[in-house]
Order: C-alpha cells, then structure tokens, then sequence
C-alpha cells in the first residue's frame, strides 16, 4: 500500500486523535450524520484566506460569495461541495472556495443543495442547474467541484449537452466519484482507508441513487457515451493516490485522452481523499490550488 507523504502523516494522526470514538457519520440517522460530518469539517476553516465574502442567494438556494483582490472582472466559478451527496455545506467548504477564488483570480460562489437520503438523484442536480441557470450572465462561468461536487459538476455539463444548452466554460473536478464499481483497482487497495472507505461508498451510493438508476450518466458519468465526452468543455481533473476513488479519475482521463482532448491530470501523490479540504495544514493541498488556478488562467 502507497504510503502518505510527510506532510500527511500528522494530518492523519490528528484525525485519530480528534475523532477518536465519534464514529461513522454513514451509520448513523442522516440527520444525526450530517450534523457530526458538519462539525468535524469546520476544522479546516481556520486562517481562511482574507478576501470579500458575503451570504447570498442563487435561485432561492443559500450561498456564499467569495471575491478575491484579484478578481479578474471577467471570470466566475460556481463551486459544488462534497460529501457522498449527503453532508457538508457551503460553510464547511467556505476555506476551499476562498483559495480556488485566490488561485484563479475570480468570485466562488459556493452554495447549499438538497441532500440525500430525503432527496434522492436527481434532486441535488436539479438544484446544481437551478443555481447555474440563475447565474450572472455579465460574466463567463467556470463550474468546479470536489469528490461527489465533482460528480455533480460533471452531471451538470452531460446533461447540459443532452440538452443542447449552454455550458460552463471549463470544469475543475477534483478527486470525483464518476461511477459505481466497487471493484476498480483502488476500491479494492483502499477499501478499509485510511479516511474514505468502500463501505462509506457503497453507503452513499444507495442514499443517493438505486441501482436501477447507476447506468444514467447524469448520476455515473463513468457511463456517458464517447459522444457525449468529446463535446464537454476544457476539463482539470485531479486525484488524490490514497483514495478508493482514484480509479475512477483515471478511467475518466483515460478515456477523454483516447478521445484525442487534451484535458489536464494530476494524480496527487500520498494524499487521501478530501486533501484539498486540509489547505490549512497541508501544502499538498495549497499546491493543488494554485495548479488548478495555473491550468483555469490558461485555459478561460
């Protein structure tokens, strides 16, 4: 088994200390689940990054609003957060939509969506298109997103493409979730972690989508026809090594790059899933930033 790097070694011995008998949030009531994954993600948002942030509404759903010195006038981002498309917030990413603000020069807007397991696929896509359809059109929008964000920015642009209608101008996806094989090489290397685990997997998975639904590319992108792929916009994607999930960014980029585009990977080397969470404790993550906010500036 790959072993963490230096820097995320401590990181890893903190979480065990801090966490000790609090137990799986996937095993618990949902509501009970999300309050504690609430909690123990607010951690990360300490010396946030100092920059303009305001809460805000975008078609009716809570949101916050970052804008960085060096907003560049012309560029957006709609940021959708993770977490197995059942917990977390707009407020336990605020620190991670302030450093994507700072590395790519432009406002995040970060907001809240509905939750599984009360509102199944494709509640929380549908509230990801409410927000991009009430955007500000006097700028050009980028979308980005982390883990089962990603999952849900991905959507977005496929079943924007089905549709015929706009797109973002780039996706940023981070560490995602693009389909439901519990048996890809990294399920079975990081099965039991550390961190995420197939279980934790597998448990998210049937709060969010049946099996009946998992062949629908709007919920595993994974599924989407070579089509439908080549006509998405400029992706960044990019992955943390000790992850369950890392095979499923390497499938994604395998196939876009068999496709001849020439979309950006970065597998980053011992971190685990939610590395970029840790911006204020990890340079693994303030570097995995300031290349997705490199590879944006080149590309919009």
């Amino acid at each position: 088994m790959t072993r963490q790097s230096l820097s995320m070694e401590p990181v890893l011995e903190r979480l065990a200390r801090e966490d000790a008998g609090l137990g799986d949030p996937t095993r618990l009531a949902p509501r009970l689940g999300r309050a504690l994954a609430e909690m123990v993600n607010f951690r990360w948002n300490t010396d946030l990054p100092p920059l303009e942030a305001r809460t805000v509404l975008i078609g009716g759903l809570p949101a916050r609003l970052v804008t960085p010195a060096n907003d560049d006038g012309r560029h957006a981002i709609l940021h959708v957060h993770g977490g197995g498309w059942a917990f977390c917030s707009a407020m336990t990413h605020e620190g991670a939509a302030r450093r994507l603000a700072i590395a790519c020069g432009c406002p995040v807007l970060t907001f809240d969506y509905r939750l599984a397991p009360e509102h199944p696929f494709p509640a929380g896509l549908d509230d990801i298109e409410t927000a991009w359809e009430a955007r500000d059109r006097t700028r050009g929008w980028s979308i980005a997103g982390d883990s089962a964000g990603a999952n849900l920015a991905l959507a977005l642009m496929l079943r924007r493409i089905a549709a015929g209608a706009d797109l973002p101008q780039m996706g940023l996806l981070f560490y995602g979730v693009y389909g439901a094989d519990f048996e890809t090489p990294s399920y079975r290397t990081y099965a039991d972690g550390p961190g995420l685990t197939r279980d934790k997997m597998r448990r998210y998975w049937d709060w969010y989508c049946p099996t009946e639904h998992r062949r629908d590319a709007t919920a595993a992108p994974l599924a989407a026809d070579d089509g439908v792929l080549r006509a998405l916009p400029p992706l960044y994607l990019n992955a943390a090594e000790i992850d369950p999930l890392s095979s499923d960014s390497d499938q994604l980029a395998a196939r876009l790059h068999a496709l001849g585009r020439s979309d950006p990977y970065d597998r980053v080397e011992g971190v685990v899933h939610g590395f970029m969470q840790m911006g204020s404790v990890l340079p693994e993550a303030r570097a995995a930033f300031e290349r997705a906010g490199e590879v944006f500036q080149r590309t919009v």
